[in-house]
């Protein structure tokens, strides 16, 4: 088994590379929809959660308010550390178990947009990152996303540079030009990918 980290910046295309890949075969594991499985109404995660933040951060329905615990945590340092305290071990768990189904010739892909704020490079054999320049992201976020340029910019501003990103990175795809150009590059590092898996396998 190959256990690969993908990361990239907000609007730089990390979804559409995670779709390719699964298209070719990968085990895909995605840490954003696993946070917002863990705090489903009925979980125990998001007890923890009400426990530590109040149940002004519920909806009439029951469900987590994402808007109202957002603008309390990314306020407030302590806040944000605390509830990444009770989210973070559930999101590993949660991952563990579902790579632990995966065979062992598998290239099982974890998306991961803060890998590299949260230093989890060396949790995986590789790091794959998404690369577009801060220009495309913006044009991207603003354009076929709909935000303000406001917003879009503090987004960006609130994640790892993108020197960051690349001094951690294996292997790169570039995504600053047309989805045309994608699918190769993505194509290349999934044959990359199934060769490494093959090796360890051995």
């Amino acid at each position: 088994m190959l256990k690969v980290g993908l990361t990239g910046g907000i609007g730089a295309g990390k979804s559409e590379v995670s779709r390719l890949l699964v298209s070719y075969g990968a085990v895909l594991i995605d840490a954003d929809k696993i946070a917002r499985e863990i705090v489903e109404p009925g979980t125990p995660g998001l007890a923890a959660v009400v426990e530590a933040f109040g149940a002004e951060i519920l909806t009439d329905q029951g469900a987590l308010d994402r808007p109202k615990l957002g603008s309390i945590v990314f306020a407030d340092a302590d806040r944000l550390a605390t509830l990444n305290a009770i989210v973070h071990p559930l999101v590993g768990a949660r991952s563990a178990a579902l790579e632990s189904t995966a065979g062992p010739d598998d290239v099982v892909v974890h998306d991961v947009p803060l890998l590299t704020e949260n230093g989890l490079a060396p949790l995986y054999d590789l790091v794959v990152v998404v690369d577009a320049s801060p220009v495309t992201q913006l044009d991207r976020l603003v354009r076929l996303r709909g935000m303000a340029e406001s917003e879009a910019r503090a987004r960006m501003a609130a994640q790892a540079t993108r020197e960051q990103r690349r001094a951690i990175a294996d292997l790169v795809i570039d995504n600053d030009g047309p989805l045309g150009r994608l699918e190769p590059q993505v194509r290349k590092v999934w044959d990359e990918l199934t060769r490494r898996a093959a090796e360890g396998a051995r």
